[in-house]
């Protein structure tokens, strides 16, 4: 089996169902994970992305906030979902398709905008969050597995538009990374994009508030495909689709793309 995955913080997909189309028509990926949907699943447009063939869904969502789905071409069945930090949102869920491949679609807390568990309970649930992953890692080792989504942390210095002026910025903070990269290490996760795109400065978002995001180009990658060992060598094709980040009432994200021989 063959097969294109893609992930996207679409930042509501009520409002943005027009651009999700545009990205299965265009683009058609056999398998498209959203973050940040901020819609029960009930009200999801998902009868318009089944007439584009994508007629397997699992998802899981809430009103105004947060929210995951995988949208399939394939076959697929619901693996369940974890509150990692008990925080009672709507932020994974995960499917599992005939091969035997298990995908993880996930949207870590973004964690406020200071990087002081004392001074901010967002940056305390994110840490916890990503804390609560790692133990689930290691508690039971993940196999032929795809984890992907909004992770909220850029951790290589190349993921940021200036790594120096970021090292106090939430998402690219030296103890984020370090608590993704015990995520990593915990699951044997491997950063599929960074296989396929070792060298050179990689964005997949580019802030609302910069109004020449493009001519400025100070973007992160926030956004992650990673696989487990046993198959990450059938990955490949790893490319982020910017231009989708200048379409009409955009996403501040741009979706992710890689593609697996399995």
């Amino acid at each position: 089996m063959t097969f294109t995955l893609a992930t996207w913080n679409i930042n509501s997909v009520r409002l943005r169902e027009a651009l999700v189309s545009r990205l299965l028509t265009e683009e058609m990926p056999d398998i498209l994970c959203l973050q940040e949907c901020k819609s029960p699943v009930e009200k999801m447009p998902l009868e318009a992305f089944r007439a584009l063939g994508y007629h397997w869904c699992v998802a899981r969502g809430q009103k105004s906030y947060n929210g995951v789905a995988i949208l399939s071409k394939l076959p697929l069945v619901d693996a369940g979902d974890h509150d990692f930090a008990d925080l009672g949102h709507a932020r994974h869920v995960s499917a599992a398709l005939e091969n035997g491949v298990t995908i993880h679609n996930c949207y870590v807390p973004a964690g406020g905008d200071i990087p002081d568990r004392e001074q901010n309970v967002k940056f305390g649930q994110k840490l916890d969050y990503l804390t609560r992953m790692r133990d689930w890692c290691r508690a039971d080792t993940p196999k032929k597995a795809i984890l992907v989504g909004d992770l909220n942390i850029a951790p290589r210095e190349d993921d940021v538009w200036n790594h120096k002026s970021l090292l106090k910025i939430v998402s690219h903070t030296p103890i984020e990374v370090d608590h993704l990269n015990a995520l990593m290490e915990a699951g044997a996760w491997i950063d599929v994009t960074r296989k396929d795109l070792p060298e050179g400065r990689l964005y997949s978002w580019w802030s609302y508030r910069s109004p020449d995001w493009e001519a400025a180009d100070k973007g992160r990658r926030l956004d992650h495909i990673w696989a487990t060992p046993d198959i990450v060598n059938a990955a490949h094709g790893s490319r982020i689709l910017k231009a989708a980040r200048g379409w009409l009432q955009p996403s501040d994200h741009a979706p992710v793309f890689a593609t697996f021989d399995l």
